[in-house]
């Protein structure tokens, strides 16, 4: 039985047992249109009792772990923004794909479907009399993102299983379609190898084939070898395996299930291309340099024409691999953003907040050179640099790529191959053009929505597809242009590919812009093309909805056809299709550039302006002047000798500043003539004149480094739908009243003089106001409540003088975003804060919310008496006497000065919350109100210097607690809640991370200590040892500990010997032991001591360099993986001894065969290494132990296995590069 996870339609499962045992299978309609039955509108708790568990009320147990899959649920459904989660409708109808009622599965199903009242289905036959379902399921499969398969005893006897399953595979290889199997009571080598209840199943169909006629013979052999190989296929994903278990442990691995169903459903990758044709075979090379763990070769190149699919290449390696690193980073359209002012500059702080988290400050290129050095030398990384095309590039990038942590990888795509020798890039791999097969499909998908011409269209396609000449690009813009067109079209279009030369690809994309049916959705695409590309797409809404009817609608149009995509709300367009767009324009007049309607290029605009040379024809310009003086072509000689860079320029249409011979004016009268101008974009630059005759149908005024201290009063504002002022001179945005009816967006971010906002009564269109770095702000006018039902986005970052807030602000009824971050000198905030129930995001960071204690009570009293010299005291805001909208669902309070007793009483009812930043905070534990946050997605406590620990932490993923000197111990609410990913860095006191790893004092541990044969050294508990934290980046120097890990204790002390009590010992890295029978019948081998000698060269070893344990036993199939998160640093020239202790039950037995080997990486040499078996009384004093985290009956109980072969692989530890980077070492 499968299960598949769509966009539209989730369904989940939960394989619960206590007593009676049952599956339930839950559909449901997301943002269904249509009128919902009042039955159907239950509330969420309702729903859960009603339809879970049908009649009979649940247990206590049953009921809380309903409420809490279906709380996961429904916030991973918020998140994506999928529905409201106050309702939901179930859909009765579902079809489970098993055979008979005979299999336990069945059993369960039956059950529940029965409670439920769902209609199903109980054979093939029945199956097969409902066409109209297979159909509908066979869409779902192809529609879905992934699927949960369930292998159950019976599972090959159902024919229909076998063609789905079939189904899933071909689209996880076409699609990239998430799998996740479910071995039901099954071992995965009965899957494999089609054995026991598979054999007999397949026995039945070789008879099958028997009785057949030739032509059934051969279709049915045709059928067993596809299924054959899709269960060989399925059986060697990474699953999750339920045999034999008991109830409670069976809920174990049920709680497992979920968890990989949501990471599935996370980590999507529906944003690389809509269909992904072909690329495994693309990127089987890549994967595999990618997860070998060498350190050679860690840069790689990906070549290739454009439009070839280099990016949609490193997407998708991107997407699926970027969670085996301890960072990660994609740094798209290099080549345009690095020739944009500051461009580099602004690429490295990407790269930075990318790895860290964190918004860096940098003055130079050096400078971030510097600090991306600092950020990637002790993680591993994955980087990806799309789009490289200069030198200068990748250096201010990458730097040199020898500062990389071993393991890190990083990638780039570029069509410049001459830069790879350049910078010593020697892997290189090149995208070649897809074959036949996969252009017709690939074809076929965008034309049809299926991998398949329609009928009677198998020839015309044919055609189509060879003029692609297997360019992906091609191949996508032409099959969207046809999709829906009758055969006239089809052939009208294949007449124009006939005339156009084979390496023209350029004109071939140009069929899909002549395809859109009206000139509005043209004009868009080219105002796109030349302005708008990678801008936000509300942003371009706003501006350009005037200018064309339904903008919305045509960008929807302009998507729907593949000329452009929207990732992240950001309208992207592929640069081949961005260069059509302004081939297209620049055809126009391709001599004289002041007779077309848009001007994109610095070079163009200059020279129009220059020259005066502009005309009415002229839609939209673009001008940096910033660009212009950087430009050496415009550079020439005056006639002192002095360079001028606008040497020859008109003299009565340019006049030189007085100022400074860098500064230039335009003369206003040059756009008089230009009364068609809707868009115009003048970046520093200064223009002189009135404005009286300016073009009076402006749409957008982007005018960065405006000069003036205000508009002048005859500048047409009108019709302006944007007015985007950044970086200007204002100190009032204009004299007197002026209203602007249209305008929707006002942007004076880094207007460092502007003191007062306008009255935005005379704005009442108005949707976001952006007043970003205004520090010389003093006050934003009470007027602002007159935007009640419109202003939707207010940020007032870092205005540093600004002292209140209005009064009125708190009536904004559609106010989603409010950011107040570094506003230091508010005294207030507003009371009725609460009442912003549509207030989504709220950050409010470095504001103090409490007067700053004293951090040394000695000198508190001259830190008081000084204080009272040199400045009085200042009212600060008082959170704990303000109430937050419950609305909220990003909340930032970092660096507020705030105590757990600051937080407001009713902190606990923000039930939406889901990411929670407390950074740079005075708590020296969790305030007790964050425990009830159940949404809770994100928690962020970095820079906490006085929290000490952080006790029964509610569920979240990711926790964030960098450099949080003091912490000392982390724990959770129950197993359940923990953190998937931590951020521990420079915790260097962490002892106790519950989950992950406990560190104990030795003379807390006698018992241990006897056990383990260690109280031979009496003074043991005075060693100083060196440690390094592989989770905290840290060393540490103190008396030795023991590392308790998930039933494992490592200790290391210094030694040079391995001691002689241990039974068996071997020079150099490796041993094989074969497990000896034991005299005594009654006595039971209950545990290993594994004990290394190494020592390290201190020439190459860097932080961050690890070593694994890794154990064999050939008899059980297992192999056991072992990185200590702490393990010693011996002084130069000296050894250290590494105890490793595994407890057993029945694991471990006579006759085993057990191969141990230590791998290192570069810097760690493994001198010796012996083994200690542990029986009866012995290993029971290690159970005894005071740390719970021994109490298991062995390490990897309840541990979902990965698998290598047959194999079982449990990984423990600090993995740092990851199991699939050291799997080719592994021998």
């Amino acid at each position: 039985m499968a299960l598949n996870i769509t966009r539209r339609l989730i369904i989940l499962i939960l394989i619960h047992t206590l007593r009676v045992s049952a599956i339930l299978f839950i559909t449901f309609n997301l943002k269904d249109s249509g009128k919902d039955d009042e039955d159907d509108k239950l509330p969420l708790t309702e729903f859960c009792v009603k339809h879970y568990f049908g009649p009979k009320r649940p247990s206590a147990y049953n009921a809380i772990l309903c409420k809490d899959l279906f709380r996961r649920l429904t916030r991973l459904l918020c998140i994506t923004g999928e529905f409201d989660p106050s309702y939901l409708r179930a859909l009765r109808k579902f079809v489970p794909d098993f055979k008979d009622n005979e299999d336990a599965l069945n059993k369960f199903l039956s059950n529940i479907t029965r409670c439920a009242g769902w209609r199903t289905f109980k054979d093939d036959n029945e199956i097969e009399r409902g066409e109209n379902i297979k159909t509908e399921l066979e869409y779902a499969i192809v529609h879905s993102r992934s699927s949960i398969i369930i292998l159950s005893e019976n599972y090959a006897t159902s024919t229909w299983c076998l063609d789905e399953l079939v189904k899933i595979l071909e689209h996880k290889r076409t699609k990239g379609h998430a799998i996740l199997p479910v071995f039901y009571h099954v071992d995965p080598s009965e899957v494999k190898d089609q054995t026991k209840s598979f054999a007999e199943a397949f026995r039945r169909y070789e008879q099958q084939i028997e009785a057949e006629s030739d032509e059934g013979k051969r279709e049915w052999i045709d059928k067993v070898q596809k299924w054959r190989a899709a269960l060989g296929e399925v059986a060697d994903l990474v699953g999750v395996t339920v045999i034999n278990q008991e109830d409670r442990k069976e809920s174990k691995f049920i709680e497992e299930i979920l968890q990989l169903i949501e990471d599935k459903l996370n980590r999507t990758i529906s944003s690389v291309a809509p269909y992904l044709v072909g690329i495994s075979f693309r990127v089987k090379n890549i994967v595999s340099w990618l997860q070998n763990g060498s350190n050679d070769d860690n840069i790689i190149a990906i070549c290739g024409m454009s439009g070839i699919g280099k990016t949609t290449v490193a997407k998708y390696i991107f997407t699926t691999n970027f969670e085996r690193f301890e960072g990660s980073s994609f740094l798209a359209n290099i080549r345009d953003i690095s020739q944009q002012p500051d461009g580099l500059i602004r690429l490295q702080k990407q790269l930075l907040y990318d790895l860290t988290g964190k918004k860096s400050k940098i003055q130079d290129i050096d400078e971030g050179i510097i600090k991306i050095r600092d950020a990637i030398c002790f993680r591993r990384v994955l980087v990806i640099l799309d789009d490289i095309d200069q030198q200068e590039e990748l250096h201010a990038i990458i730097g040199i790529k020898n500062w990389f942590c071993p393991g890190s990888k990083i990638i780039v795509t570029t069509k410049n191959s001459n830069l790879l020798q350049v910078h010593g890039i020697q892997k290189v791999h090149e995208v070649k053009e897809m074959g036949n097969d996969e252009s017709l499909e690939l074809f076929s998908w965008h034309s049809f929505g299926e991998d398949h011409p329609a009928d009677g269209y198998m020839e015309l396609s044919t055609r189509v597809v060879k003029h692609c000449g297997g360019l992906p690009l091609a191949l996508q813009v032409l099959g969207s242009s046809l999709r829906g067109k009758n055969i006239d079209v089809w052939k009208s279009a294949l007449d124009k590919l006939e005339v156009i030369p084979a390496n023209q690809i350029m004109k071939k994309l140009k069929l899909g812009y002549d395809s859109l049916k009206d000139d509005h959705d043209k004009n868009l695409f080219l105002d796109i093309a030349c302005f708008f590309t990678r801008k936000d797409k509300d942003y371009v809404i706003a501006v350009l909805d005037e200018s064309y009817t339904y903008t919305r609608v045509g960008i929807q149009n302009l998507a729907d056809r593949l000329l452009l995509t929207i990732e992240g709300n950001k309208l992207i367009m592929h640069q081949m299709l961005r260069d059509m767009g302004r081939e297209i324009v620049r055809q126009e007049s391709p001599k004289k550039p002041g007779r077309r309607t848009r001007l994109w290029h610095y070079k163009d605009s200059f020279n129009v302006l220059r020259d005066d040379m502009g005309s009415e024809t002229i839609e939209g310009l673009s001008l940096d002047m910033n660009m212009v003086k950087e430009d050496q072509s415009f550079m020439g000689s005056s006639s002192s000798g002095r360079k001028s860079p606008f040497f020859g320029f008109s003299r009565n249409l340019i006049k030189f500043s007085s100022r400074t011979l860098n500064v230039i004016e335009l003369g206003t009268n040059i756009f008089t003539v230009m009364n068609k101008l809707r868009l115009l974009q003048i970046s520093y630059t200064h223009l002189n004149g009135a404005y009286k005759d300016f073009p009076k149908n402006l749409r957008w005024l982007y005018w960065r480094g405006f000069p003036l201290k205000s508009m002048p009063n005859d500048f047409p504002l009108d019709s302006l739908a944007v007015l985007d002022m950044r970086n200007s001179c204002l100190e009032r945005l204009w004299p007197g009243r002026r209203v602007l009816q249209l305008l929707k967006i006002l942007n004076l971010s880094h207007s460092h003089s502007l003191s007062r906002t306008p009255d935005f009564s005379e704005l009442p269109m108005l949707e976001r106001l952006v007043l970003k770095e205004c520090v010389n702000l003093v006050e934003v006018h009470e007027s602002i409540g007159t935007l009640e039902a419109r202003l939707i986005f207010l940020n007032l970052k870092n205005c540093k003088r600004l002292q209140k807030l209005p009064r009125q602000i708190c009536k904004l009824k559609v106010l989603k975003t409010l950011i107040i971050s570094g506003c230091s000198n508010l005294l207030e905030l507003p009371r009725d804060l609460w009442r912003m129930q549509s207030l989504i995001v709220f950050l409010a960071d470095q504001i103090p919310m409490s007067q700053l204690p004293s951090t040394n009570k000695q000198n508190s009293k001259w830190h008081a008496f000084i204080q009272s010299w040199v400045s009085k005291p200042r009212k600060v805001p008082k959170l704990s006497s303000v109430s937050l909208p419950k609305s909220l669902v990003n909340l930032s309070l970092a660096g507020c000065n705030l105590s757990e007793a600051a937080f407001p009483k009713d902190f606990s009812n923000l039930l939406m919350l889901q990411d929670l930043d407390l950074s740079k905070n005075p708590i020296t534990s969790l305030p007790d109100c964050i425990r009830t946050l159940s949404r809770l997605n994100i928690l962020v406590l970095d820079d906490c210097r006085m929290l000490k620990a952080l006790i029964d932490l509610p569920r979240i993923n990711n926790l964030r607690v960098g450099y949080c000197t003091s912490l000392e111990k982390v724990t959770y609410l129950s197993v359940g809640c923990r953190a998937k990913t931590h951020h521990l860095n420079g915790c260097k006191e962490l002892n106790d991370m519950e989950g992950s790893f406990k560190l104990e004092a030795m003379g807390e541990i006698e018992k241990t200590m006897k056990s383990l044969e260690l109280s031979m050294w009496d003074s043991v508990g005075s060693f100083e040892v060196k440690l390094y934290n592989n989770s905290t980046n840290t060393e540490s120097r103190g008396p030795a500990k023991a590392l308790f890990e998930k039933g494992l204790i490592s200790i290391v002390l210094p030694g040079s010997n391995v001691p002689n009590w241990f039974c068996y010992k071997s020079a150099g890295a490796t041993l094989t032991y074969t497990v000896p029978s034991l005299p005594d019948l009654n006595l039971k081998i209950h545990g290993l001591t594994v004990c290394s000698v190494y020592t390290i060269d201190w020439n190459v070893w860097t932080e961050g360099i690890q070593f694994y344990l890794i154990i064999h036993n050939e008899q059980k199939n297992v192999k056991l993986i072992y990185s200590p998160t702490c393990y010693g640093l011996p002084e130069a020239h000296k050894e250290m001894l590494w105890f490793s202790h595994w407890k057993f039950r029945s694991q471990l037995d006579a006759g085993d065969t057990l191969n141990v080997t230590v791998l290192s990486m570069t810097g760690f040499n493994i001198k010796e290494i012996g083994i200690h078996i542990m029986h009866g009384e012995q290993a029971d004093m290690v159970s005894d132990s005071n740390s719970q985290e021994m109490q298991r009956d062995y390490p990897y109980q309840g541990m979902i296995p990965e698998r290598q072969g047959l194999v079982d692989l449990y990984c423990f530890g600090q993995m740092g590069i990851g199991l699939h980077f050291i799997l080719p070492y592994i021998p």
